[in-house]
């Protein structure tokens, strides 16, 4: 009981600190005069991304890599089917009013990417140069399109999470100072306490990065998504995900790379990667339909088809 509790101590301290840096460097950034377009897309993608890219470094360094590749995929799969799923059941997703075409098939051959370079494996820094390569050419293209969107008149400055124009200097460097420290605290807390947890109950560290570390790391995107939901802004719940999981594979595994080599287990090639890009495909309908929203029944689908994911995943791995 005492490593769950631990887990659980892990993971909170790693949500806290990565809110805490979050904050910290969005409101440094834009004190030094960097435009809240390039904190968007840079800062606060990556600053997000932080708790599974330290979960990733402290796993491969602790030679459990399973929980490092179990984590992302375990997460894309998680932001699909629970992350969308849950809020779907409590209130309809409009996604007929969304336009997130080219984000979706963008995510969709980042993903096509990713399971061919888990064929062959082990994960190198080869592979990850490969990721982030790719990370970089997504990142320039949106910046060229909302710089565009922006030189033409079409918006005012754009709201950027944890912005705040009054927040003083020490508020700024007392963030920054819990982040820095936090993060790693909580990744090694969390990952520790993981391994513990694995070996008490006769899993694979693989089964305990797809299950617990995973749901655990998705919660920030499920809490976004359910304000989203509530506030009938689906295309701010659909763009959570889909942001969320290319970052994953691109960012997350391609610095993880640079770490120490990621060996793919079997079970990957045969089960959780596909699993992960059915569920991708399952938005399909959503993204591309211009009458179809997400409802309540179909949030109870992909509830139900997560669970029995899980359920599947525990089974094969006790």
């Amino acid at each position: 009981m005492s490593d769950f509790l631990f887990a659980a101590l892990g993971l909170v301290i790693l949500l806290l600190a990565g809110d805490a840096l979050v904050r910290g460097a969005v409101n440094l950034s834009l004190r030094l005069g960097v435009p809240a377009l390039i904190v968007s897309l840079t800062i606060v993608a990556f600053g997000t991304s932080a708790p599974e890219l330290l979960i990733a470094i402290k796993a491969i360094d602790d030679n459990a890599a399973g929980i490092a590749i179990g984590n992302v995929v375990g997460s894309n799969t998680a932001n699909i089917l629970l992350v969308l799923g849950v809020p779907a059941l409590l209130a309809c997703l409009h996604t007929s009013q969304t336009d997130t075409r080219k984000s979706y098939v963008t995510m969709i051959g980042v993903s096509l990417l990713f399971i061919v370079a888990c064929f062959f494996q082990p994960l190198t820094w080869v592979h990850g140069m490969i990721l982030l390569t790719v990370l970089a050419v997504i990142l320039g293209d949106q910046f060229r399109q909302a710089m565009a969107h922006r030189n033409g008149g079409a918006g005012e400055e754009e709201d950027v999470e944890g912005a705040d124009p009054e927040m003083p200097w020490w508020r700024i460097s007392v963030f920054l100072v819990l982040g820095l420290i936090g993060l790693p605290l909580g990744a090694d807390i969390l990952v520790d306490s993981s391994i513990e947890i694995a070996r008490t109950f006769g899993v694979s560290e693989t089964v305990i990065g797809l299950t617990l570390v995973a749901i655990g790391t998705s919660l920030p995107e499920l809490a976004t998504t359910m304000m989203a939901a509530f506030r009938r802004q689906a295309e701010v719940a659909l763009g959570n995900v889909i942001g969320s999981n290319m970052f994953n594979l691109l960012a997350i595994i391609g610095l993880a790379t640079l770490v120490g080599p990621i060996p793919v287990d079997r079970t990957f090639l045969v089960l959780d990667l596909w699993v992960m890009l059915a569920a991708s495909l399952m938005l399909a309908p959503f993204v591309f339909s211009s009458s179809r929203d997400m409802t309540k029944r179909w949030g109870l689908l992909f509830t139900v088809f997560y669970a029995a994911y899980l359920w599947i995943v525990i089974s094969n791995g006790s």
